[in-house]
């Protein structure tokens, strides 16, 4: 039953290639009745019903045969329970037919009677299921001998179309530019559009080229995108504008290395294998590029810890001969978290707009994430870094090279502070030295106030106003009195009561500032 999907499978990704099959040797109904040796006769049916293919053909004269049916089956029949006491309905019996999927029904004549019941034959045509006749000089074991045959003659035809199409592909990954000859031969064989893009999302190569319209790359690159941010291992199908694709990954889970995406819907067992073969081919060329990667990505991360020192000598001739010259000063600094630096496709992205951009970007490996550099006036490299791929990334003020170490330390602050996506040192310097306690601070505040707050509880009285009033006054008890509209005496009683109940002495600058810190810690 395998064989029977190969029919539409082929032809839709044949193109204007002709098939290896004659017309005769196709599972179909129209197939069978074209058959000159069969001497069948079509008496209803529509040209696309007769095109369906045939999954087997069955022979009943039950009056419900359906449990012995699959969906598309051609049923055959002599007519007998048409007839006597126990007859079945025309009209029911061809309805229970078109519920369970059937492709077609043969009448026997001559049989039982002579011709094609008229209640029969107005039945299936108001159900729109193909009728035809089967002569009384063709047995019906000849008819599902016939589609027997063709089911043979496809499985055939398509494992041979699989050998040569997998013959071709490895001649064309022996031609200079390897993998993209694969992809184009993986194109030419199933007659479609063939796509592959790297860890970052990026197409790399596509065939035939410029087949998809914008609408439509667009938002395959979204679905590409979100498949390999997710960073497993996948095979999925969805469809785009009415238009099928399947997406293949490249890579072992969590080491994503890209993504072949065929515009065609689910393959069948000999499609799978070609496409297969071609991932292999695809997976161990980036495979050798992942090698190469790793040797750059290391290079990169030595010339960091070089600039680290603050001389950007050594890094500027060595980077001049790699990639090109470093991005000119003025210069930020931007440091993702640890994870994104896990991510190979956040190198391959930053590695792409390094190529295209010569110059204008430069990162590399810390101990705790990625060092990007990028010109003080253009930061787009960044943003996209951290909308593609969800990163977190710090960004320092502008600087030169020879403060190199401060501004990576900028970004690493700025990072672990900040909650949005990107967060710069400015940002984080503006909400003072007292946002960076960590995250005791507000328990320990609360400890520390915490005689004041249960005698105002207990008590009613408003001592935590009456001190952060005072220390928000440069300790004047006049102007603080004035703040809270009570006699300064009452501030010096509330104060004094502070104090013993702080066991700390308030004249201290540093029991004030220790205070002061604490009320600004905790909310009024």
């Amino acid at each position: 039953m395998l064989y029977i999907l190969v029919t539409p499978l082929y032809n839709s990704y044949s193109g204007s290639r002709e098939s290896p099959m004659d017309a005769t040797d196709t599972s179909t109904l129209g197939a069978l009745l074209r058959r000159p040796d069969l001497h069948l006769r079509l008496e209803n049916g529509e040209p696309a019903a007769l095109e369906r293919p045939v999954r087997w053909v069955h022979s009943s004269d039950l009056a419900d045969p359906t449990p012995f049916l699959s969906d598309g089956q051609v049923l055959l029949t002599t007519g007998t329970q048409f007839q006597g006491p126990d007859a079945t309905s025309a009209a029911d019996y061809v309805q229970r037919l078109t519920a369970r999927g059937v492709a077609g029904l043969g009448f026997g004549t001559e049989v039982v009677r002579d011709g094609i019941p008229p209640e029969l034959a107005a039945a299936c045509r108001e159900a729109g299921l193909p009728l035809f006749e089967v002569p009384y000089r063709t047995p019906f074991i000849a008819v599902a001998r016939a589609n027997a045959e063709a089911i043979a003659a496809e499985a055939f035809a398509r494992r041979t179309w699989a050998l040569s199409a997998q013959r071709s592909i490895a001649l064309a990954a022996l031609r200079p530019d390897g993998l993209g000859a694969t992809l184009a031969e993986l194109a030419r064989q199933l007659g479609t559009w063939v796509g592959l893009y790297d860890a970052a999302g990026e197409l790399m190569r596509e065939h035939p080229g410029g087949d998809l319209d914008a609408d439509t790359s667009a938002a395959l690159n979204g679905e590409v995108a979100a498949v390999l941010r997710r960073g497993a291992r996948a095979a999925s199908s969805l469809r785009i504008q009415g238009r099928p694709f399947t997406l293949q990954t490249l890579g072992r889970g969590g080491h994503l290395r890209g993504l072949i995406a065929i515009a065609a819907g689910e393959l069948d067992q000999e499609g799978r294998g070609v496409v297969t073969a071609v991932i292999a081919m695809a997976g161990l060329a980036f495979e050798q590029h992942q090698g190469l990667g790793r040797a750059r990505g290391a290079l990169r991360a030595g010339l960091v810890q070089s600039l680290l020192t603050d001389d950007p000598t050594l890094a500027r001739r060595i980077a001049r001969d790699a990639w090109g010259p470093l991005p000119a000063a003025p210069i930020v600094v931007g440091l993702t978290d640890a994870t994104a630096a896990r991510n190979s496709g956040l190198a391959e992205l930053l590695e792409l707009r390094a190529d295209e951009r010569r110059g204008a970007v430069f990162f590399g490996r810390a101990d705790d994430g990625v060092v990007i550099v990028v010109p003080a006036d253009e930061r787009h490299a960044i943003d996209e870094a951290a909308d593609r791929f969800g990163a977190r990334i710090g960004v320092s003020d502008p600087t030169g090279y020879d403060r190199f170490a401060a501004a990576v330390e900028q970004a690493r602050v700025a990072r672990d502070r900040g909650r949005d996506a990107v967060t710069t040192f400015r940002e984080v310097a503006a909400s003072g030295v007292l946002s960076a306690l960590g995250p005791d601070a507000p328990s320990l505040a609360a400890a520390e106030l915490a005689p004041l707050t249960a005698h105002d509880a207990a008590e009613g009285s408003r001592l935590v106003e009456t001190l952060r009033a005072w220390l928000d006054h440069d300790c004047s008890h006049e102007i603080t009195a004035q703040a809270l509209g009570v006699h300064r005496h009452t501030v010096r009683t509330r104060l004094a009561l502070a104090e013993r109940l702080l066991d700390r002495d308030l004249s201290s600058f540093a029991t004030r500032a220790e205070l002061w810190a604490a009320l600004r810690v905790q909310p009024a």
